[in-house]
């Protein structure tokens, strides 16, 4: 069969299934599209179905939320107008009150007037009377002034001098009987303190000299220590500063000075030199050097051990040194640093009675006499140059002025000066303290009276302070303001030619001039 034949077929069935299949395509789509548009409508169905009941709903929460507005209004009106009511209610209260008021108001007012038309009358009476009383009294004054013989200021000047008189002697009379009882009081209660401190506070005292006795093994030492021509005793006393004497006194050599410092150098020098058995001037040299160091250090520890058994710490350490020297220093053979210790211990006391200051009287009482440390090398008394000596170690102000006052160089203007003035003395006035008799005492302030009472134009002279001062007052006829000056320095250079004594002696010369005259 031709070829085109069999195109032709072939073309014939392809366009006979394509036509086929179109058609069922077409079924197939319109069945598709009726039931999308069934579906299509039944969903549009429930949606107008859902949209009628959502307006529903709609319009009644409306309604609802129309009445739920209605009756807040209606309840807010109500309450509107019960509010009203009650501020209109009040309102007429108080008009009522304000009328009430204003009617009492104008009754008062009335009353007012009626008694202050009563007070003026009254105080027109009461004027009237008043000046009747003034007139009254005003013919009295004069009936008695002419009565009395005495005018008003006269009467009333003789009451008051009366009563200033009376108020006076009764005053006198109070003051002298409290004055007594104090005086009594405080005498006793001053015994009672004193002699409490002096029982807490028992020393024993042991008089003690200016010289040293150094005992020797056998008397051919004694030409030892001399040596060839005296060359070793020489050669000692140069190098302490010291007198060795030397006598008929078996198997001892005395050392003399008046400072007790090279007197303890040269004794432990000598000692040294005797056990040590070569005795030559090198030797000498370097013992005494031994022995320097030996006592520096004596005095440090003595100075150190004051400071702490009075529980003083804090003291310069030069003034510690200066206290240690005190260790060989003595007044009228009372060692002066026992003696120190002693003060600050008894002036401790008496402040802790009192409810002064302890610590301050303490470190007064143990530097009071440091004065005594140099006073054999600079110029001053002890008491001067005690107080430069805190100054300069910065000790306290209070200090420095317990040291100035303790032998009434100054006033004593605290109460820890005046312990320490006290304490002082009662360390001085123990049995056995100082080796100077009371006989002697006695001859020596008598001997200070005499000589001032043997000056023309002195009335009356007293020793006082323990004779380290003595008053003189004079007649003041015979002796001018320019004189005193003279006759206190000639009454000075008197006692210094004809007594012998410790440390300085103030001579004061008192001039004075009284008017007397009588009311008759």
């Amino acid at each position: 069969m031709p070829t085109i034949v069999w195109i032709l077929i072939a073309v014939a069935a392809a366009a006979a299934g394509g036509g086929m299949g179109y058609k069922y395509r077409q079924d197939v789509t319109e069945k598709k599209i009726g039931r999308t548009e069934e579906y299509a409508k039944r969903l549009y169905d429930d949606a107008v179905k859902k949209a009628e009941e959502y307006k529903k709903e709609k319009v009644l929460e409306a309604k609802e939320e129309i009445l739920k507005a209605k009756a807040e209004n209606d309840r807010e009106r109500a309450e509107t107008e019960h509010e009203l009511r009650e501020r209109r209610n009040e309102v007429q209260k108080n008009e009522r009150r304000l009328i009430q008021r204003e009617e009492t108001l104008d009754k008062k007012a009335s009353n007012l007037e009626a008694r202050e038309e009563n007070l003026n009358k009254k105080a027109a009476d009461l004027t009237r009377q008043e000046e009747e009383i003034s007139e009254l009294k005003s013919k009295q004054l004069t009936e008695l002034e002419r009565i009395a013989s005495l005018t008003k200021d006269e009467a009333k000047q003789i009451v008051i001098d009366r009563v200033q008189k009376e108020a006076f002697h009764d005053a006198a009379a109070m003051v002298r009987d409290m004055e007594t009882q104090a005086r009594e009081e405080g005498e006793k209660k001053a015994r009672n303190i004193i002699a409490l401190a002096i029982q807490k506070c028992a020393a024993d005292h042991v008089a003690e000299t200016t010289v040293s006795v150094i005992n020797l093994p056998n008397d051919d030492m004694k030409g030892r220590i001399i040596g060839r021509e005296g060359r070793n005793i020489r050669a000692l006393e140069t190098a302490t500063g010291v007198d060795l004497i030397i006598d008929d006194t078996p198997e001892a050599v005395i050392v003399s000075a008046f400072d007790p410092v090279r007197r303890e150098i040269a004794r432990v020098a000598v000692e040294k030199l005797i056990m040590d058995g070569r005795i030559h001037p090198a030797r000498i040299e370097e013992m005494v050097e031994k022995a320097r160091k030996e006592v520096e250090n004596q005095i440090r520890e003595a100075g150190e051990n004051a400071v702490f058994e009075t529980n003083q710490h804090g003291i310069h350490h030069e003034l510690v040194k200066l206290l240690g020297r005190l260790r060989f220093r003595t007044s009228y053979g009372q060692n002066v640093l026992k003696h120190s210790i002693e003060v600050s211990h008894l002036a401790g006391l008496m402040a802790a009675e009192l409810g002064a200051d302890v610590q301050l009287a303490k470190r007064a009482g143990l530097l009071h006499d440091i004065g005594k440390a140099v006073d054999h090398e600079s110029e001053g008394t002890h008491v001067t140059l005690g107080a430069e000596l805190a100054r300069k170690y910065h000790e306290n102000a209070d200090v420095v002025h317990c040291i100035m006052a303790h032998h009434n160089d100054v006033e004593p203007q605290t109460v820890e000066a005046v312990l320490v003035q006290a304490a002082d003395a009662i360390s001085a006035a123990r049995p056995g303290a100082r080796r100077e008799s009371l006989e002697n005492y006695i001859k020596r302030l008598e001997k200070l009276e005499e000589i001032a009472n043997g000056f023309d134009g002195v009335e009356k002279c007293y020793a006082i302070q323990s004779g380290r001062e003595v008053r003189i007052m004079v007649k003041p006829e015979d002796v001018t303001d320019e004189g005193i000056k003279v006759l206190a320095k000639e009454i000075a250079k008197r006692i210094e030619e004809q007594m012998e004594y410790p440390g300085q002696i103030r001579v004061n010369v008192i001039r004075e001039t009284r008017s007397t005259e009588y009311a008759k």
